[in-house]
């Protein structure tokens, strides 16, 4: 298993929204609206790196509202 955090940038106004859907996608664990330089922070997980960034390109990016993602993979040192 894969988990990974997805920081997302969104349109003004649609932080809210766009959380409240990527919160219903399979594989979603959490999806938080957040301030700073990113609106909503995701933690996502896939059976494997491939299946993450499908589900990535595929279901979290054609979400109506997001502007950029940026996957951040959780590795254990």
């Amino acid at each position: 298993m894969v988990q990974a955090y997805i920081l997302i940038q969104t349109e003004v106004g649609k932080a809210s929204i766009v959380a409240e859907t990527i919160a219903k996608l399979p594989g979603v664990i959490q999806a938080e609206d957040v301030t700073g330089p990113y609106d909503v922070v995701v933690r996502a997980q896939a059976d494997s790196v491939d299946a993450l960034g499908r589900m990535v390109v595929a279901k979290v990016q054609q979400v109506d509202g997001i502007t950029r993602t940026l996957t951040c993979p959780v590795v254990h040192l």
